[in-house]
């Protein structure tokens, strides 16, 4: 049994079906990124991420071609990528979402099963769309991290908190840290809603001109001002 699983010759695929497969890949690919770009929520567009989600559909169905019912090539495969390191951190849950998604339809595309990965495509594509919209996932993010260092000098109230009440829907403080040596610098983050995300440039702007700031950031996803 395990000698007939090795033979690739007992399951032939033609040329034109390896072209088949991996088109078809190609084309559920494209229908993948296209969901991906109408169900971001964020402000800065991960083109790359994109692109490599179509990629990696077809990747993953060369990869299912090149196996096939070959169990040597499958563990071969297993210890090549072992080692592979990807160290980009994926900071969304939806992102991983769609990688699985890419990876599992790649395998259908790859293994011929046609109908699987069509409909798979269609079914789950039309789930997150629709969990786009209802706001059950994907959920608008509204609030943005904002990092100020500041040297209070024992003055209390930070001189830019009147900013905040001018720029600022609401704010509130996530953490505070002691950044110099002698306790007067601190690095202290807030979570903050804006008024008019429009005028996030002007608020940052104002915030370093305020007495006793040395440094802002403000993030929202992988945006920083």
């Amino acid at each position: 049994m395990f000698n007939n699983l090795q033979n690739p010759s007992l399951f032939p695929i033609t040329g034109l079906q390896i072209v088949g497969n991996i088109c078809l890949a190609l084309l559920c690919g494209l229908a993948i990124a296209w969901l991906y770009r109408q169900t971001y929520k964020g402000p800065g567009y991960p083109a790359a991420f994109v692109n490599s989600l179509v990629l990696l559909t077809m990747i993953t169905a060369v990869v299912i071609l090149t196996i096939g019912s070959n169990l040597a090539r499958a563990f071969g495969l297993v210890g090549a990528m072992s080692i592979i390191r990807f160290r980009t951190a994926v900071k969304d849950t939806q992102d991983i979402i769609y990688i699985f998604f890419a990876l599992a339809v790649g395998m259908a595309s790859g293994s011929g099963a046609y109908t699987i990965a069509v409909v798979g495509t269609v079914c789950v594509g039309t789930v997150i769309y629709v969990f786009s919209k209802v706001g059950t996932t994907g959920a608008h993010k509204q609030e943005y991290l904002l990092e100020v260092s500041y040297s209070g000098n024992g003055d209390g109230t930070p001189t830019y908190i009147p900013i905040f009440r001018r720029y600022c829907r609401s704010h509130h403080v996530i953490n505070t840290r002691s950044a110099g040596e002698d306790d007067e610098r601190l690095e202290i983050a807030y979570y903050v809603r804006l008024r008019d995300k429009q005028e996030s440039d002007r608020f940052v702007r104002e915030l370093r001109r305020s007495k006793g700031v040395n440094q802002v950031n403000l993030y929202f996803d992988e945006e920083q001002f």
